[in-house]
């Protein structure tokens, strides 16, 4: 019988490109023939750079870049650069000549504290039919389960964009993981799931550990886990703790690393050091935070940065708050937003649509559950000096920065689709007009895009300030633009075009900053750092005001993390059918503004395309009289 013309044939397994490794897990099946890195070619990088800076200088200094990179384009230099880069990619087992850099000079390297730089959160929606936070927790955690054994296992479905796969190599680090403070570059360590079947909790600044199965080995039920919670609650009593261990993760990584062997130190017979791997080696950590956040702008800041004290920042781990409202914080060093991603939308997907196995409904037997172990370290003085000393410097360090969350219902993604724009692009071009009206100017902006589509992949820059995005920002703001708003159409889409093209670049792995910073990495001691690195343009184009990235998720209620740069801003969104929205970071830098003119740029660019259609349809109805 012939096919219906209107049935999609099944999507080709392997896709066509990719080989399957039948000595690899499911998960893991295509990732031998996930592509490598490649290195962009001088002239499209060098190229691709000018275009991007000239919006940002004035005519004389675009002269003399302009010069700047002509002479580096032509010099031996930059060529013998360009192939010693060639030839690291080339090397016999290279699976990313990128990664290895990058994740020390981005993370394990970076030595401020993770709080409030480099870790991520995601709040969720709330679960209207879990108020109460031991009840919130245990769903969270026995609906995590499935995920970490599809992980564990090997068999979860491989991620893909457009049916090519993904590289699924930093799965490893989601579950049972935990980073090191260590000089001069952090490590972390993976551990066994099955030798260390458990969660570690904080309440009140006290730890915890949960066993997620009984002795005999079975999985504890979500009546059961929610028992465990109770009882900590109540073991926490009302006072937090005066010596917060977990406050030390929170501070410069130099200092904690001075600070933990003082810890280990603190108990010569090796109790702290092992009350330190039962949280290290955990799936993750539950935070039952002692707080009742109701709007998005508390319930943000909890996760965000919390009181830096009820927490253990080198670890993934989840919130609860006592009103129900639960969050995700993501340790951000060993692996990027969008595995969590997945990992939490399983998590809430299952919930709310009644999927989830809870297990029975009460507890048969509360007697024969062993409590939860409390975990007691031993403090001395020089420790119980260094905890209050990290406490004070994250209180200080957090006390200079603000959040606002802008949810904006003025329109979201069907409205956008109905002028067939792209969605990511026109809110880039919002944030840019926002930017214009605040400062008068470009704001230098880096978007983030994954190119897990390459081994070990991580990300790209979207340099989203164009040439394109500067003409259509200034019009917008010339009152008398307006008289034709067709025209300002008009540059609204050949921005969005020049933003989806550099989009597309980025995700191939053919941006401009990766490529800049591997030939930079590659000048050997005693060699002449080139002129095209002292320019003006390049600290000025690579100075990102405005760090941006989308993560667009229905179970999400906001996400969001730090400014990059002291004068910056961390400007993270989500764009909803009906909504965008927008968590802003910053140095208490006039954020009230920016989300003002955030919302009002959002407005004008919906009023110019209803203007520039009314008069679209307009001249189409004279034209039939």
């Amino acid at each position: 019988m012939a096919r219906s013309s209107s049935t999609a044939p099944p999507p080709q397994d392997p896709p066509p490109g990719y080989a399957i490794d039948p000595s690899a897990p499911p998960m893991l099946r295509y990732q031998a023939s996930v592509p490598t890195l490649p290195v962009p070619t001088l002239q499209s990088t060098c190229a691709k750079y000018l275009e991007t800076v000239q919006p940002l200088l004035t005519p004389d200094a675009f002269a003399r870049t302009q010069k700047v990179v002509g002479g580096f384009l032509a010099s031996p230099q930059a060529a013998q650069l360009q192939k010693r880069l060639q030839d690291r990619a080339a090397e016999p087992g290279m699976k990313n000549w990128l990664a290895d850099w990058w994740n020390d000079v981005s993370y394990m390297g970076y030595r401020d504290p993770v709080i409030v730089y480099v870790s991520y959160f995601f709040v969720h929606v709330d679960d209207r039919f879990r108020r109460h936070q031991a009840t919130r927790a245990a769903s969270l955690v026995k609906a995590m389960l499935p995920f970490r054994e599809l992980v564990e296992s090997g068999r979860l479905e491989p991620d893909k964009i457009k049916g090519a796969p993904l590289c699924m190599a930093s799965y490893k680090w989601l579950f049972h993981s935990s980073r090191y403070p260590v000089k001069p570059s952090d490590i972390a360590q993976k551990f066994d799931h099955k030798e260390n079947n458990h969660i570690a909790v904080v309440r009140k600044n006290k730890f915890f550990i949960v066993p997620l199965a009984d002795p005999s080995g079975r999985e504890l039920s979500a009546a059961e886990l929610e028992l465990q919670f109770k009882r900590i609650i109540a073991t926490a009593g009302e006072t937090p703790d005066a010596y917060p261990v977990g406050a030390l993760t929170g501070d410069n990584r130099d200092l904690w690393a001075d600070a933990r062997p003082a810890l280990l130190a603190a108990s010569p017979d090796g109790t702290n050091e092992a009350l330190l791997r039962k949280i290290e080696s955990a799936m993750i950590v539950i935070a039952l935070d002692d707080t009742k956040p109701v709007t998005r702008e508390d319930i943000s800041w909890g996760a965000w940065v919390g009181d830096g004290r009820n927490r253990f920042y080198d670890k993934h781990q989840v919130i609860v708050y006592e009103n129900g409202r639960s969050c995700f914080l993501g340790e951000h060093s060993c692996m990027d937003g969008t595995p969590t991603l997945r990992m939490n939308e399983f998590v809430l997907g299952t919930l709310a649509s009644g999927r989830a196995d809870l297990g029975p409904p009460t507890v048969s037997n509360p007697s024969s559950l062993p409590a939860p172990e409390q975990l007691n370290f031993q403090l001395d003085s020089t420790v119980k000096q260094l905890i209050t000393k990290s406490t004070q410097n994250f209180d200080t360090l957090v006390s200079k920065h603000d959040l606002h969350v802008l949810h904006y219902e003025g329109y979201g993604k069907n409205l956008m689709k109905h002028f067939k724009f792209s969605p990511d692009a026109w809110v880039q071009l919002v944030k840019q007009l926002a930017f214009h009206k605040m400062f008068g100017r470009p704001g230098v902006t880096y978007e983030s895009a994954q190119t897990r589509k390459y081994q070990l992949g991580r990300t790209e820059v979207i340099r989203s300030a164009s040439n394109e995005s500067k003409a259509w920002a200034e019009a917008m703001m010339d009152p008398h633009a307006w008289s034709d708003p067709i025209h300002l159409r008009d540059l609204f889409r050949k921005a969005v075009s020049r933003h989806i093209q550099y989009s597309t670049w980025a995700t191939d792995g053919q941006g401009v900053d990766r490529h800049l910073f591997g030939l930079k990495k590659l000048l050997k001691q005693g060699e002449e750092l080139p002129e095209f690195y002292k320019d003006e343009a390049f600290s000025k184009s690579s100075h990102w005001e405005l760090s941006t990235s989308q993560l667009s998720s229905r179970y999400f209620d906001g996400w969001g993390y730090g400014e990059v740069v002291e004068d910056g801003y961390g400007l993270s969104y989500s764009i909803g059918d009906e909504y965008v929205r927008w968590t802003i970071t910053s140095l208490k830098r006039r954020t009230g503004e920016l989300k003002h003119y955030l919302a009002e740029a959002a407005t004008e660019v919906r009023e110019m395309l209803e203007a520039a259609e009314r008069k679209e349809k307009g001249k189409e109805g004279k034209g039939k009289l």
